[in-house]
């Protein structure tokens, strides 16, 4: 597996865990360690969304 398969999976997790939080307890934490609506923030989540479409590629890799 390569590095950044691994990386994406790291924050596909991250992603996951943060969602579950979410539902759970109704607490975002990306947004209570960087601020609503920070560039941070922002960052955070286009990085978890594009390594759930880079996951995608890894599902069908053989």
């Amino acid at each position: 597996m390569k590095v950044i398969d691994k990386i994406a999976l790291v924050l596909v997790i991250i992603g996951a865990i943060v969602w579950g939080i979410i539902g759970i307890f109704n607490f975002n934490v990306v947004d209570a360690i960087f601020g609503v609506g920070s560039i941070i923030s922002k960052i955070i989540y286009i990085l978890v969304g594009i390594s759930g479409l880079w996951a995608i590629k890894i599902l069908f890799d053989k």
